[in-house]
């Protein structure tokens, strides 16, 4: 009878260990899709960033290639629209202001121009500038910022470097 009476007092206790196992095992799949949804924001973010740097650094070298024969500030600031995706959607809006100079120094003299064993050499009127560009690349549909650097040389002749802002 004793038996009996035991088993007859433990019939609710599987029910509430079962119930509390169950809300347990919901909290920890909730936490579980909210940290897999952080981490999935986290990655698109670094994505999105990398997006961006390759943007202004496309806009940077397509700067390069067009304007390194002459650095003139008034073809700047300039906006180059970059489709990272080639969907021919603009993705990226890079905006390059003006070079900035760095550092200039006369030239040294071009060895290949001298003739002659004692040939009369005298100071180049050339000039060997340092240039910063810089691209602001942003996106609206991602949000997504960023500011690149890039230096270059650049040899200028004594009319393009009075006229430059070195």
């Amino acid at each position: 009878m004793n038996k009996l009476k035991l088993i007859t007092a433990q019939k609710g206790a599987t029910l509430m260990v079962g119930l509390i196992m169950l809300v347990m095992i919901t909290l920890l799949m909730v936490s579980a899709f909210t940290l897999s949804g952080n981490n999935l924001k986290a990655v698109g973010n670094m994505q999105y960033r990398n997006e961006a740097i390759a943007a202004a650094n496309l806009a940077i070298e397509q700067t390069i290639n067009l304007n390194y024969a002459a650095i003139d500030p008034a073809n700047y600031p300039t906006l180059i629209d970059i489709d990272i995706d080639q969907d021919n959607a603009v993705d990226y809006t890079v905006t390059i202001p003006a070079p900035v100079c760095i550092s200039a120094r006369p030239a040294p003299v071009d060895l290949l121009t001298l003739s002659g064993v004692n040939a009369n050499i005298q100071n180049s009127n050339d000039y060997l500038t340092l240039w910063e560009i810089r691209a602001d690349a942003a996106s609206a549909s991602t949000g997504a910022s960023v500011v690149a650097r890039q230096g270059i040389n650049k040899r200028l002749t004594l009319s393009e470097y009075v006229a430059s802002t070195c």
